[in-house]
């Protein structure tokens, strides 16, 4: 049996919980905020004392308040910024490999394509100065990580939900709102990539096993999200067709109508050329897993009757 150890930094989240679900066989430490505090490097290298050459570390830990970022900048750079760039020095010490976790709020602006229409980001195509706190930190922090460790592979992810039950993200508020409310009105001038947490778990996995090959021996940014892209709108839509409700009691509306302390991209479709090019399994489209995710739901809720 290999002696490889696996650690999840943010094993608490929503992401994390998905890796230790699909773990499979590997030797996985879980790292809960309980267990590590990324801003303070003693903290994380009391928590990794134990990492060995070829041990793998995951980030998903996150300051992920968007909004909140905007008025508390310190604590979530503390997190977003500081957090990667002290796993990657720790990690290197030990001659252990970090898989950092980012995001589509990177970018700056969208790009144009040959026709003049915005077109999916690339990895390579520039960062520039993103528009939110949120986002100035996680760029902050992929720089970080490389810098302290030029083999870290960071990879950009956007729109994660799970569907879960005990959780808040987008897909469980359109459940919830669903049977409280005749009708809704979500936002259908952003588009970006909905990706199902558990997909890009089982993605990561892959990637960590795949570390060796040519494409990560140096490290790299490549892109994890599902396959497609769709707006908020629609995504509410689809989210009450799965679970049996009118998806025209969903209606539209303009970001305009409802401003927010960060705003949010208009358009932050990510390509997952990167990923294929890579070697590595494409995520299924993310209509796919949304059914997935409200099926695996609803069997939950049946456990539980």
């Amino acid at each position: 049996m290999s002696s490889q150890r696996f650690y999840v930094v943010g094993a608490g989240g929503q992401l994390g919980g998905h890796l230790l679900a699909t773990a499979g066989p590997r030797t996985v430490t879980p790292l809960t905020s309980a267990d590590i505090d990324v801003s303070d490097i003693g903290s994380v290298r009391r928590a990794l004392a134990a990492l060995s050459t070829g041990d793998v570390v995951v980030n998903a830990s996150a300051y992920t308040a968007v909004d909140a970022a905007e008025s508390d900048a310190a604590a979530a750079f503390a997190v977003n910024a500081d957090g990667p760039r002290h796993l990657a020095e720790v990690v290197r010490a030990a001659g252990a490999r970090l898989i950092h976790v980012s995001t589509d709020y990177v970018y700056e602006r969208p790009m144009l394509g040959p026709d003049g229409a915005w077109r999916p980001f690339e990895p390579d195509d520039p960062t520039g100065s993103p528009a939110t706190v949120y986002g100035a930190g996680k760029l902050a922090g992929e720089r970080a990580a490389i810098a302290a460790d030029p083999t870290t592979v960071v990879v950009r992810t956007a729109w994660v939900f799970t569907g879960g039950r005990d959780t808040e993200d987008f897909v469980s508020t359109m459940i919830g709102l669903e049977r409280n409310r005749d009708t809704l009105r979500v936002v259908a001038d952003q588009t970006g990539s909905p990706t199902y947490a558990r997909d890009l778990a089982v993605g990561l996995w892959e990637l960590a096993d795949a570390l060796e090959r040519d494409a990560f021996r140096a490290g790299a940014i490549v892109h994890a999200v599902n396959a497609g892209d769709a707006t908020w709108h629609r995504l509410a839509q689809a989210v009450f067709t799965e679970i049996g409700a009118d998806p025209h009691r969903v209606e539209p509306c303009t970001t305009q109508e409802f401003p927010r302390p960060a705003p949010r991209p208009a358009y932050s479709v990510l390509s997952t050329r990167s990923w294929a090019e890579a070697g590595l399994t494409p995520l299924r489209t993310w209509r796919d897993a949304l059914h997935a995710a409200l099926t695996a739901r609803s069997a939950d809720d049946d456990v539980l009757r």
